[in-house]
């Protein structure tokens, strides 16, 4: 890496940028919004970040935003995970993906979101108690039936 930027010197070209709109302080004042995504852990890598956003599961400041849409300090995102709706407001820039403390340090759930996902949850856990579940594991033949039910249902 050194030498890497010795060649660039010796050749007069600039250091590389890290991509985000920096002030004369060096701190940074906006994100993409899906790197932002991506750094505050709500996604495994910037392109399912990206991809959605680009499919309309990401919304800022209730309107339908684009990848590149840069993110600021107390903008407000709606966020479709898990099948449940997820609002938060933007707290921090992150300067970089970095750890999961140091992730959620970037947002802040709004109440009205974690009450309706303690409500979802709750649904969630009394739909689970309601599933039939058999005592024990079925056998080689029930399975196979099981699984020629679920062909025929169109499941698999």
């Amino acid at each position: 890496m050194v030498e890497r930027e010795r060649r660039g010197a010796v050749r007069g070209e600039a250091a590389e940028d890290d991509g985000g709109p920096e002030d004369s302080a060096g701190a940074v004042d906006g994100l993409r919004v899906d790197r932002w995504l991506w750094c505050a852990r709500f996604y495994k890598s910037r392109a399912q970040a990206a991809e959605a956003v680009a499919g309309g599961r990401v919304h800022v400041n209730g309107g339908r935003v684009k990848p590149s849409r840069v993110l600021k300090v107390g903008d407000r995102v709606v966020l479709s995970l898990h099948g449940r709706d997820v609002e938060f407001d933007v707290r921090t820039i992150p300067a970089r993906r970095g750890p999961a403390p140091e992730a959620r340090a970037c947002y802040e759930e709004t109440p009205d979101s974690v009450a309706r996902g303690a409500t979802w949850r709750e649904q969630h856990r009394l739909a689970a108690l309601a599933a039939p579940r058999p005592d024990d594991r079925p056998d080689k033949k029930s399975r196979r039936e099981l699984i020629e039910l679920a062909r025929r249902q169109g499941r698999e």
